[in-house]
């Protein structure tokens, strides 16, 4: 059924800044850790071109060179980085079962999962175009680009009124692109938007075209209702319609929310299964940034760790 199966101390799937952060620590602590590097090998910060707010790069640095940064700290060490993609796993017994490419199969006593988040899109050619030049999926990461620029944003819900706000701190003008008649976000969150003279929402507005040639230069917007289209001058373009956790092949074994990311023990890494641990965005829906997802890392490394000599694998 299987072909030849690799047995490994510590297994990391995933290699955002949790997974690379997980390796360095697991790696120096001898536990031998394998990682494979999943579908976007450094994860959302390879398509993050200026990352400025990462405590150690006061010049700020490319998203691409900080994970080349931290993927050769954890080869470094001894991490063996390798090319693949988890396909599924069966978490009923010990040790832990992860298939890679539908294929070869190893057991790992312990488990990271360091799978991340991926933005959700709208889906439009001029998005996808404009990616990293004016269209970005994090106002946290990328507003302080466009201070004193006007900058429109997607989104109903709780996040998109919060990067509005936050937004409407830095930029001249904000446009928050709404596609019903009314917003999804909580009753506080939508007074604050609403109440807001540097936001205008637009109620029952899709995007139809994000223009520019190099760099965003404007949005074409439709009203679902008139038909009518209206071309609007901007320099940036967010996208906050969600995330999507990249956790389908554990949500059978692992505890999680409706959303689908991975519950853990409060203030650990630990999730319901003896050995298996998550970290960074596949479980973190509230912060979602390069520190803390590291931060989040390191605490899998040591919890795995602690669990390693328990079990007293050496």
């Amino acid at each position: 059924m299987e072909n030849a199966t690799e047995h490994v101390k510590c297994l990391i799937i995933g290699s955002g800044p949790a997974g690379y952060t997980a390796a360095i620590y697991a790696a120096r602590a001898n536990m031998q850790p394998v990682m494979y590097q999943g579908l976007q090998p450094g994860g959302q910060l390879t398509i993050t071109n200026d990352v400025e707010n990462f405590p150690g790069y006061p010049k700020g640095v490319m998203g691409p060179e900080m994970m080349e940064d931290l993927k050769a700290q954890a080869e470094r060490f001894g991490t063996d980085i390798r090319y693949g993609l988890a396909t599924s796993v069966d978490f009923s017994g010990h040790p832990h079962r992860v298939t890679i490419d539908e294929k070869t199969t190893l057991k790992a006593d312990a488990v990271i999962i360091a799978t991340g988040a991926s933005a959700k899109w709208l889906g439009i050619e001029s998005e996808a175009r404009l990616n990293g030049s004016g269209v970005s999926a994090c106002a946290v990461c990328d507003g302080f680009f466009y201070r004193g620029k006007d900058v429109a944003i997607v989104g109903a819900g709780d996040t998109a009124a919060e990067e509005a706000t936050y937004l409407s701190n830095l930029c001249n003008k904000v446009y928050m692109l709404v596609r019903k008649g009314e917003m999804r976000a909580s009753k506080i969150m939508q007074k604050r938007v609403l109440d807001n003279p540097k936001i205008e929402v637009l109620f029952n507005t899709q995007t139809d075209e994000i223009l520019g040639q190099h760099a965003v230069e404007g949005v074409r917007v439709k009203n679902i209702l008139t038909h009518e289209t209206r071309e609007i001058a901007i320099e940036g373009f967010f996208v906050a319609i969600g995330h999507e956790p990249n956790s389908a092949i554990f949500r059978d074994y692992l505890h999680h929310d409706e959303q689908g990311y991975l519950k853990t023990l409060p203030g650990t890494s630990k999730t319901n299964v003896d050995g298996v641990f998550a970290c960074g965005d596949v479980q973190d829906f509230v912060y979602r940034q390069a520190v803390t997802a590291a931060g989040t890392g390191c605490m899998a490394a040591l919890d795995a760790e602690r669990y390693l000599a328990a079990l007293g694998v050496h």
